[in-house]
């Protein structure tokens, strides 16, 4: 736990620490031995060519065998050894005496060690360890021939222990020194390293990320919408429980990281936003007779396209949730409307009652009951469905309000539909075409005529809905434009009721036309499939 706290930086300066510590101490293990039996055998090798050297030198060959000329040997052995750097070039006769010796007082006595029997009694080339005069050494002894091939003693040239030594430690300081250097090196480096990363990862240590990326996950997991990620090759790279929830429901099996989108669903590509860097928002598709809104967002890096996210969530739980709304949204517009008609109403009688025109007053109350009576029993006979009949009523009191005339015409019965949905797409379409005809009217001057007219037609399963108005009409070019979405001339923030009627009836496989003039005002035709519930 202690160490997850830790800084990047101390982490990796830690670990490279580490790290050339344990190769200081493994190369120590490992190539010391080495190097020492190398440098060893390096000086084994030159003492013993130094020794054939020796033997073969005509001085000293002379030496031992003429007595006027021993003292040659001496000076001889005497340049060897300074010009080698060696500790002793020893010369003896066949009977171990000295004819040779750094020190000049010790030629004429015996050779010490015991290790020359076998180059005097055998004629050895060999290398042997021993201490004598000048302490322990590393002795390599080559027997000395005459012209005729017979021994007349032996050399033996000597290397101190101690320059062995030397030699080791100074191979091994310099792998210290090396491995000093590459500390710092390693250090400065870790250290470099760990701002780079720490800058990509925009100042955050690792604690910090692991909480976000916790913190993300279950963010992704805990919401509705379903979410799935992809990476600049629209290869899958993140996919949420509400996604596969979803394509469960469609019938699809769960999505896998790593698939290709194309090979999951061909239809869903993000190539179009991975290319343009542009998001693609409230899209519609159908997967499997499931209905899906859909944002595609690209995830942009340093200004560069590195992948794309999609979200998307069930139209079917959207339009419940908006029929609810607009269940509630109608209602509170027909109350508005019919309480705003009925002080107006309350008014008038209240006037009468003061001026005392019972009769008028009688007449009026009569005339407005069988209005009223009328108007919900014609509604309420022909139109079955209580939403749909409901939402009628509250556009009559709006369009009283607005002193528009509205009427409703039905040649026949309208029941209620085998798919509860349609009465949400039939709400969203006349109310918005109702409500535009209104808008278009409110210019117009008050002693102009005002008339909306609704006709509702059912037949061979084919819903007509007809909507024509006395407004001023719409111009040849704005026709084409009209139903794009958030275009309108009434100002900003406008322009979705005719788009939204158009996606509606794109939706029902149904039929839009739109007829338009300045003098007789605008009418526009849906025709949409109706499925009734059986025995209807």
């Amino acid at each position: 736990m202690t160490l997850r706290r830790l800084k990047l930086s101390t982490v990796i300066t830690g670990l490279v620490c580490l790290v050339v510590l344990l190769s200081l101490l493994i190369t120590d293990l490992l190539i010391t031995p080495t190097i020492t039996e190398r440098v060893k055998g390096n000086l084994e090798e030159r003492a013993v060519i130094l020794s054939k050297i020796v033997a073969q030198s005509p001085v000293v060959i002379n030496g031992l065998k003429n007595k006027e000329q021993e003292g040659g040997i001496q000076h001889y052995a005497t340049k060897i050894v300074e010009s080698s750097n060696v500790l002793f070039v020893v010369v003896m006769d066949m009977n171990g005496i000295r004819k040779s010796h750094p020190n000049p007082n010790l030629i004429g006595k015996k050779f010490v060690g015991g290790d020359e029997k076998d180059v005097l009694k055998e004629g050895k080339h060999y290398v042997s360890i021993s201490r004598g005069t000048l302490g322990l050494s590393l002795r390599a002894f080559t027997p000395i021939y005459d012209e005729e091939n017979i021994q007349i003693g032996a050399v033996s040239v000597g290397i101190s222990l101690e320059k062995v030594d030397e030699a080791v430690d100074q191979v091994r300081n310099k792998i210290i020194i090396g491995t000093i250097i590459g500390l710092i090196v390693g250090i400065f480096g870790a250290y470099v390293v760990a701002e780079y990363i720490k800058t990509t990862l925009f100042g955050l240590e690792p604690m910090a990320i692991a909480k976000i990326y916790e913190e993300r996950n279950t963010m992704l997991q805990s919401v509705h919408e379903g979410i799935i990620a992809v990476d600049q090759n629209s290869v899958i790279t993140l996919v949420n429980k509400s996604a596969n929830r979803l394509f469960q429901k469609a019938g699809l099996s769960d999505v896998a990281i790593g698939m290709s989108i194309h090979d999951y669903l061909p239809s869903f590509a993000l190539d179009h936003v991975l290319q343009s860097g542009q998001p693609e928002l409230d899209v519609e598709y159908r997967m499997n007779g499931v209905t899906i809104l859909v944002n595609k967002v690209p995830l942009i890096v340093n200004g560069e396209v590195v992948g794309g996210i999609a979200t998307f969530r069930d139209k079917t739980e959207i339009n419940k949730l908006a029929e609810q709304l607009t269940g509630v949204k109608t209602y509170a517009e027909a109350l508005r409307a019919q309480s705003h008609e009925f002080m107006n109403k309350l008014h008038v009688i209240l006037g009468m009652v003061n001026m005392g025109m019972y009769e008028q007053l009688t007449d009026f109350i009569r005339k407005l009951v069988h209005h009223r009576f009328h108007e919900g029993d014609h509604v309420a006979k022909m139109i079955k469905d209580p939403a749909l009949a409901g939402f009628v009523m509250g556009k009559l009191s709006y369009a009283r309000e607005a002193n528009v005339q509205l009427k409703i015409e039905t040649n026949t019965v309208i029941p209620e539909p085998k798919n509860s949905t349609l009465i949400h797409e039939i709400i969203t379409i006349l109310g918005n075409l109702i409500d535009n005809a209104i808008e278009a009217m409110e210019e117009m001057k008050e002693n102009t005529i005002k008339e909306i007219k609704v006709s509702l037609h059912l037949e061979d399963h084919l819903l007509k809905i007809n909507v024509s108005d006395t407004g001023p009409g719409i111009s040849d070019e704005l026709i084409d434009r009209i139903f794009e979405k958030g275009f309108s001339t009434k100002g900003e923030n406008r322009g979705y009721g005719l788009y939204l009627v158009k996606n509606s009836v794109e939706r029902l496989n149904g039929d839009l036309r739109m007829d338009s003039d300045s003098k007789k005002g605008t009418t526009i035709t849906v025709v949409i499939p109706f499925e009734t519930k059986k025995g209807e």
